[in-house]
């Protein structure tokens, strides 16, 4: 029992920068998961997850990184709100596309195609194309502010 004891002792801790990393790197892999997925989470769960991170978030973890996480959390409730709205068949499956653009990392493919996609809902007076829009339009914005975070390899090469 005391060699187990000694060993947690002689084994150093992660450094804040390498778990800050860690968090960030697997929180952009469950989020291109989201956006792969045809099967969103509940609005509950994701946020409950991010959550999560942020509760176990270095105090040492710089504001950028902060943003990240925060630009995360925001960006897969609007994928699951996307997901919820009924929209036809073309533009479900431009969403699709767009989504699978952001789930392998192509943020400037996935904002061109949610731009078309936005695009084409503008005709559209109905309360479901209007909310589509604004999540279409807060998740380019996302994509675009944070691109060094959303298009890096979710392997663990976070920033």
């Amino acid at each position: 029992m005391s060699v187990a004891a000694l060993a947690f002792r002689l084994i150093p801790s992660l450094s804040p920068a390498f778990r800050t990393r860690r968090l960030l790197a697997s929180t952009l892999r469950d989020l291109r998961h989201l956006a792969a997925s045809p099967i969103p989470l509940a609005p509950s769960d994701w946020q409950s997850r991010i959550y999560g991170r942020f509760s176990a978030l270095p105090d040492e973890a710089p504001p950028l990184q902060r943003s990240e996480l925060l630009a995360a959390l925001s960006v897969g409730l609007e994928i699951i709100k996307l997901r919820g709205i009924a929209l036809g068949p073309d533009h479900l499956a431009e969403l699709d596309a767009a989504l699978e653009a952001a789930a392998r990392g192509n943020g400037a493919l996935a904002i061109a195609r949610l731009a078309d996609l936005e695009q084409a809902l503008r005709p559209c007076p109905n309360a479901d194309a209007l909310q589509a829009r604004s999540s279409i339009l807060a998740v380019s914005e996302a994509l675009s502010r944070h691109a060094v975070y959303f298009n890096a390899d979710a392997r663990g090469e976070v920033h």
